[in-house]
């Protein structure tokens, strides 16, 4: 569980570089999105090959069915995340989206039989409260209500997305990641295909963020993070995952020499102490472990 931790939070710290390198690329949100979902597929598939491993998935139908649903969820919250981006900006479009682990937590002692701790509780209500001083500022403005509309189904998306792919519990590692982003590519793919034909212009500088964000945020990221999420409590997910949004934040302040004032600060503050101080109880847990090994 130590590594499949890991391996969870450095996903997110990838996730959360994915504004500032798409902030880099000159096409529209959908094109970025197909663009990523395709070389991030390629490359699992040839690591996927390469390792000369075997699908089982033919053998675990049923669970390939919630991990086909997972992947199209995929495929949808992004599409719906990147158009709210375009509709009311990156900060409340990324409000939004994040309420899905807030979902998925408070669905979870139904679903999954997880109980809802007095410290889960708190270290959530510590991070969303953290999210909304950080991003809250730009609920202040003025947004359409599409744009509103788009936020609220990226947010249902990533609920569904994480629901159904804990639900694949024997289709698991890299196969589960080249699964989940190979369904998500087809349904971004038919999307744009249906809305604009696959005609792409794309220019000589653009190339270097597409392969980044397509090769190691996308493809590396999603391998990262499906491959851990099976084996982490759905409470945990969803409360670190608030710390993609986190990131990016501090990635903008770091790299694009964005302004972060004292609210945002203090919410940077809550949102690293809520998911820290929620993740106690797991972390005690894993050292009693530890102690009682052989050796």
């Amino acid at each position: 569980m130590k590594k499949s931790y890991f391996k969870y939070l450095l996903s997110l710290l990838l996730f959360g570089s994915n504004g500032l390198i798409a902030s880099r690329i000159a096409l529209s949100s959908s094109e970025i999105v197909l663009l990523r979902t395709m070389f991030g597929t390629l490359l699992l598939l040839g690591i996927f090959v390469f390792s000369r491993k075997k699908f089982t998935f033919l053998k675990h139908k049923r669970q390939f069915a919630c991990l086909a649903i997972s992947g199209i969820a995929t495929g949808l919250s992004w599409i719906f995340l990147y158009e709210a981006y375009n509709q009311i900006g990156v900060s409340t479009a990324s409000l939004l989206y994040y309420c899905g682990p807030v979902i998925v937590m408070v669905l979870s002692p139904l679903l999954f039989k997880e109980h809802l701790t007095l410290v889960k509780v708190t270290g959530a209500l510590s991070v969303l409260l953290g999210i909304f001083l950080v991003n809250g500022h730009a609920l202040q403005g003025g947004k359409t209500g599409f744009g509103l509309f788009l936020g609220v189904m990226s947010a249902i998306m990533y609920a569904i997305m994480i629901i159904f792919n804990k639900k694949a519990i024997q289709i698991t590692g890299m196969e589960n990641s080249l699964l989940q982003l190979a369904i998500s590519f087809l349904t971004v793919a038919v999307f744009v295909g249906l809305k604009q034909g696959y005609h792409i212009s794309i220019a000589l500088s653009d190339w270097t963020p597409i392969l980044v964000l397509g090769l190691l945020n996308t493809g590396i990221g999603c391998y990262l993070y499906f491959s851990s999420i099976g084996n982490l409590p759905v409470q945990t997910v969803s409360t670190c995952g608030y710390l993609e949004p986190l990131s990016a934040v501090l990635f903008s302040v770091l790299f694009l020499n964005e302004a972060m004032n004292l609210q945002q600060a203090l919410g940077a503050v809550l949102v690293i102490g809520g998911a820290v101080f929620s993740e106690m109880p797991l972390r005690i847990h894993l050292h009693k472990e530890k102690r009682y090994l052989p050796g």
